[in-house]
């Protein structure tokens, strides 16, 4: 059958409609596609974010106040009459560090029954002495004695005293194998722990992580001197 020209144009537009209609439907299923995909996306994203929230390594190794035993071992040897002065400048500095950070007592442990008794007991009036010229009260320093090994050459004179320190949880520890833990995208248990000792160990008022010190007073005299220099014109900057 022959159709019309007539008839062949009136159809050409119905089969356009009908061609436009099916890119639409095409184009809007593709649209659909794509903004499941990256809602998907997204979904993944947010877990993993909210998963390593408790992989973090303050969490995990946290700077803690804790009480701690500080101490200092003095070698004596069995023929030693005096201390020499690099072991009185180490006694004078583990004193000021007690009497920034502690305010009870500080304990000279004496070695007994080693070979080094007799010298370590005579320097037990030296390492006093240091101690209270460096600031510290003599009714504060408590003397004591520990057994000793017999066949042991250096057993030291024991300086201790218990303070307040900051401190985080002993680093080293490995509870899982890391070759099994490669997936989860999580640090490692022992991750961090190096640095949070060692800012812990350089926390000189461990207050500090408590609550915040006090303003220091405000130099009055110097704080005179410059508005003076500046209202004259002056120059305003220390020599």
């Amino acid at each position: 059958m022959k159709h019309s020209a007539r008839q062949v144009r009136e159809s050409q537009p119905a089969m356009a409609s009908q061609g436009h209609s099916l890119r639409r439907i095409v184009f809007t299923g593709l649209v659909l596609g794509t903004v499941a995909a990256l809602s998907g996306c997204g979904s993944m994203k947010d877990q993993m974010s909210t998963s390593a929230v408790p992989d973090d390594y303050r969490t995990r190794h946290p700077i803690m106040l804790s009480e701690v035993e500080h101490t200092l071992d003095v070698p004596i040897a069995s023929g030693d009459r005096k201390l020499t002065m690099s072991v009185q400048d180490s006694i004078a500095g583990f004193a000021a560090d007690y009497l920034s950070a502690s305010s009870g007592t500080i304990q000279v442990m004496i070695p007994h029954g080693s070979p080094n008794t007799g010298a370590a007991s005579a320097m037990r009036k030296q390492i006093r002495q240091v101690m209270m010229t460096r600031g510290v009260p003599a009714n504060r320093i408590i003397e004591t004695s520990y057994q000793a090994e017999p066949n042991s050459n250096a057993a030291p004179v024991r300086i201790s005293y218990v303070a307040i320190t900051a401190t985080t949880n002993p680093c080293g520890e490995w509870p899982e194998d890391l070759q099994n833990n490669t997936f989860g995208n999580k640090n490692y248990h022992n991750f961090g722990c190096a640095t949070q000792s060692n800012l812990a160990a350089q926390i000189a008022n461990p207050m500090d992580l408590v609550t915040p010190r006090d303003m220091a007073p405000i130099d009055a005299t110097r704080r005179s001197t410059v508005i003076g220099l500046y209202r004259r014109g002056s120059d305003t900057s220390t020599n």
